[in-house]
């Protein structure tokens, strides 16, 4: 497996570059955007490590170009930037994953683990979900409706994607959080409601039947009835 970090920090890259070599990764270590932006343009990887606050292009946009060449890549985040707004931005941008800085590396270890098998296994498994007229297409990341395409944003996709796989089911906003977000979830604010209404304003607008319904001090459910 080939791995690339990008990590301005030297001894913290030293650190995950000893790490994950010992356990058989090849490893290329970068210590700024600009330079992990050209890497990921000229090579194939199966994961890439990605601090937020590095030179030149920080880590939020350099996740978004990185996804727009190679869409599919497993990318985790590493930072001190801990709030859950900063998760939030993290995600938006594509990242697949968001470890917080101090953590430990067999943590760092089985996410990435967690992610290889998810993409090098359950894609190839089942690379489209349907429910009534509405598919998401895994492999391209792509959703449609009545064979119109959704755009949506990465966060939006993975909220759409967690709803499909759980149709007919009424789905609590922690339980939303938790697994959407990964970030235990805060009663004091209002995300999950926010984004499960800009997907329902692009999934069910134009349309007649409507698939994302609210259960009124419940959560959500996604089915055609």
């Amino acid at each position: 497996m080939k791995l690339l970090i990008v990590e301005d920090e030297p001894k913290v890259a030293a650190f995950l570059n000893q790490g994950l070599s010992e356990q058989g990764f090849e490893t290329d270590v970068v210590y700024d955007g600009q330079m992990g932006l050209k890497m990921a343009q000229r090579n194939s990887y199966d994961i890439i490590l990605l601090d937020i606050i590095i030179p030149y292009i920080n880590g939020i946009e350099l996740c978004k170009s990185i996804k727009e060449v190679h869409p599919n890549v497993p990318i985790i985040m590493l930072t001190a930037l801990g709030t859950t707004d900063d998760k939030l931005t993290g995600f938006d941008a594509g990242a697949d994953d968001y470890l917080v800085k101090p953590f430990e590396f067999k943590e760092l270890l089985a996410r990435i683990r967690a992610l290889l098998k998810r993409s090098t296994g359950q894609i190839s498994v089942s690379n489209k979900i349907k429910v009534a007229d509405l598919e998401l297409d895994l492999d391209k990341k792509r959703a449609s409706r009545n064979e119109k395409v959704i755009e949506l944003t990465a966060k939006e996709f993975s909220l759409l994607e967690y709803l499909m796989r759980h149709k007919g089911r009424v789905i609590s906003r922690s339980e939303i959080a938790e697994h959407v977000w990964e970030v235990t979830f805060d009663t004091g604010t209002n995300v999950v409601d926010v984004y499960v209404n800009l997907l329902r304003k692009k999934v069910d607008k134009d349309f007649d039947t409507k698939l994302i319904h609210t259960k009124i001090g419940s959560g959500y459910i996604l089915n055609a009835e």
